[in-house]
């Protein structure tokens, strides 16, 4: 299925709009307003039920490898996993799982 130019354009300027008014709805209805205690609550939540959701498939089907499971990412997530929990230190959780993606790319891929 091929979309001609004008289709295009007019994804992009929906995308846009519905973008534009789903961040309005917060920022400028509610942002100057109070918000109750367990909507904040729950709000904290948001990163912890997305990220997973992001992180997840490139872990188990990565395009690198053509959507096969690939034992690097996965040791390297485990890693990364471990040291989140050992040190509780997003900063050397980023790094920490960095190494070990290229620490077991060169000893494991090479």
């Amino acid at each position: 299925m091929t979309l001609s130019t004008a289709e295009i354009w007019l994804v992009i300027l929906g995308l846009g709009a519905g973008s534009y008014l789903l961040r309005l709805s917060f920022l400028g209805i509610v942002g100057s307003r109070e918000l109750p205690e367990w909507l904040l609550r729950h709000l904290r939540y948001t990163a912890v039920a997305v990220m997973p959701g992001m992180i997840t498939p490139m872990i188990l089907f990565p395009t690198a490898t053509g959507g096969q499971f690939d034992i690097v990412r996965m040791g390297a997530a485990i890693a990364t996993i471990a040291i989140s929990l050992w040190t509780r230190n997003a900063t050397l959780t980023i790094f920490g799982g960095a190494a070990a993606l290229f620490a077991l790319h060169f000893l494991l891929a090479a």
